[in-house]
């Protein structure tokens, strides 16, 4: 085979590679919004429920603030060691 002959079937080969991959993904786009479109139309979202009102959380199970910074405090002296600059 001679080189020009090779070359045009390679771009005619990526042509049509090209286009084959461009009409499939623009079938896929249209089907995906075809299949929103039915989705939202045959199964519809129910609507918002009353918001109930939260449980109140129990006084023991609240970490003061002080016992936070301390314990963030702790991990972040422990981190530095185990991973020190250089």
């Amino acid at each position: 085979m001679e080189a020009g002959n090779l070359i045009n079937e390679g771009l005619t080969l990526m042509v049509f590679g090209m286009g084959f991959v461009f009409v499939f993904l623009t079938l896929l786009v249209y089907a995906t919004g075809f299949m929103s479109k039915m989705v939202g139309k045959y199964l519809p979202e129910p609507a918002p429920a009353a918001p109930k009102a939260a449980p109140k959380a129990a006084p023991a199970a609240v970490i003061d603030n002080v016992q936070l910074i301390a314990v963030i405090s702790a991990a972040i002296r422990q981190h530095r060691e185990r991973h020190p600059r250089k």
